[in-house]
């Protein structure tokens, strides 16, 4: 599985099985608009009815499975974030970024585990299809 991170310094491939930087890319990383009516919206991502959005507060997460009709929080745990992106083909696989640390989560957001990579300040992120 790989990620394209936008960071201060161009845009990294990542590959998160690995946890390894694979080097930086000419690819734009431009996450889909997610229109939301919550407060304090640092960025959102959405796939089916699942929506993650990073929010400006603890826990700095939360998650919707019906299109966002109800949410609940999670990432109790994580510092503030930047960006956030859900696997297209499933779910359950959220990628999470603070400021230049990656998340993965392979259980649609209850656990996440730190990858080891550190990367320049983190600007945005998507799930390489």
């Amino acid at each position: 599985m790989r990620a394209l991170v936008r960071t201060v310094d161009g845009v990294f491939e990542v590959d998160l099985d690995e946890e390894e930087v694979l080097g930086l890319v000419d690819d734009e990383v431009k996450p889909a608009e997610v229109e939301l009516s919550l407060p304090l919206v640092v960025s959102a991502a959405a796939t089916g009815s699942i929506v993650v959005a990073v929010v400006d507060r603890r826990p700095p997460l939360v998650v919707s499975s019906d299109a966002g009709r109800t949410w609940r929080e999670a990432g109790g745990g994580l510092p503030p974030g930047r960006a956030v992106a859900i696997g297209e083909d499933d779910p359950d696989i959220v990628l999470y970024a603070a400021r230049n640390r990656l998340y993965l989560s392979t259980d649609g957001g209850r656990f996440w585990r730190a990858l080891v990579i550190e990367l320049p300040e983190i600007e945005a992120l998507s799930l390489a299809p």
